[in-house]
């Protein structure tokens, strides 16, 4: 028997299975939509730290305290926006029909998103390379612009998204991405509080809990937004998945407050993680089934078939894993708070 032939033979019962149905009858259409908004909560929460500490460089004026904002994200902001890259890749892979029509009626708004995050990338680089006040006073206002814009953007995206809006000025995108930003500042305070001694510490968390407080307006008002702009919202936002969520989200950002009074930092960056994955549960929910509002197409007809479904099932189930493994070890290794004479 042929090399060929041989090949042929073990890998035809492979082929029989992939094509017979899901994997082990998982209802991995359903399963690859709640991936989509794992991945989105993953980079808003890891990424939306160094929104955060980004948009909390704006409030410090000491040279030296500057200097450990940025040598506190250092480490981390280029390998956090691996998870945008991986957002946008599965819903290509995975629902192509919501990934042609979301990011063409919004293709503008991506191409703003993509514009702040490269100004947010490049501002602390440019902000080093010279120390005379004008250089420094300009790059650093580029950072916290790219900083906020950046999440507000998103948070308009998402926003538009949720109601299925075909124009990217929404009052709902509008809302959201001021929520978002909010929320960044929560978990940038938490952040820094883990990373940092001093007065900078103790001066975030008045920042941490105002933007927990706007944090909270900001998504009832998004809520009541949404609902009025679209009938559908309106009817998931009283399921009991979704009160549930907000239920969690509203203990967990009192939780993080809490949690910062009591100086139990650690306790606090945890429960503001957990209010970034509530926020992107509810999205989840208040769309599912539907996967994109503004074409009426649902999750069942918007994935692939099942042969590719099923192998990138088997793929994410490998890679996914190694990928978290990755991030725990590069978080172990920069572990602990910034020490003097550190630097970005």
């Amino acid at each position: 028997m042929t090399d060929a032939a041989l090949f042929g033979a073990l890998a035809a019962p492979l082929a029989v299975s992939l094509s017979d149905g899901p994997l082990f009858g998982l209802p991995l259409a359903d399963l690859w939509f709640a991936l989509l908004f794992f991945l989105l909560g993953t980079f808003l929460f890891l990424d939306g730290f160094d929104f955060g500490a980004g948009a909390l460089f704006a409030t410090r004026e000491d040279d030296e305290q500057r200097e450990t904002i940025l040598a506190a994200i250092g480490p981390f902001w280029d390998g956090n926006e691996v998870w945008l890259v991986v957002f946008g890749g599965a819903t290509f892979a995975a629902f192509p029909p919501v990934y042609a029509n979301l990011f063409s009626r919004h293709y503008l708004l991506m191409f703003a998103i993509l514009a702040a995050l490269f100004l947010r990338g490049l501002a602390p680089e440019m902000y080093e390379q010279r120390h005379d006040d004008g250089w420094q006073r300009w790059w650093g206002r580029s950072f916290v612009v790219g900083s906020v814009a950046a999440p507000f953007l998103l948070g308009v995206f998402v926003g538009n998204w949720l109601i299925g809006a075909r124009s990217t000025v929404t009052l709902v995108g509008a809302v959201v991405g001021v929520a978002v930003v909010a929320l960044t500042v929560v978990t940038g305070a938490a952040f820094l509080r883990l990373k940092t001694r001093g007065a900078l510490r103790d001066d975030v968390r008045w920042y941490g809990e105002r933007a927990a407080a706007a944090y909270l307006v900001a998504v009832v008002a998004a809520l009541a937004a949404a609902a009025a702009a679209a009938p559908r919202v309106a009817a998931a936002v009283t399921a009991p998945v979704s009160v549930a969520l907000v239920a969690v989200s509203v203990a967990a950002t009192g939780g993080t407050v809490a949690a910062m009074r009591r100086d139990a930092d650690l306790v606090a960056f945890a429960a503001s993680g957990v209010v970034v994955y509530a926020l992107a549960a509810l999205v989840c929910a208040l769309l599912f089934p539907v996967a994109d509002p503004a074409t009426d197409l649902t999750v069942q007809e918007a994935v692939v078939s099942t042969i590719p479904l099923n192998l990138m099932s088997v793929a994410a189930a490998v890679l996914l894993p190694l990928v978290l493994t990755y991030f725990g070890v590069l978080y172990s290794a920069f572990s602990g708070p910034i020490e003097a004479g550190d630097a970005y």
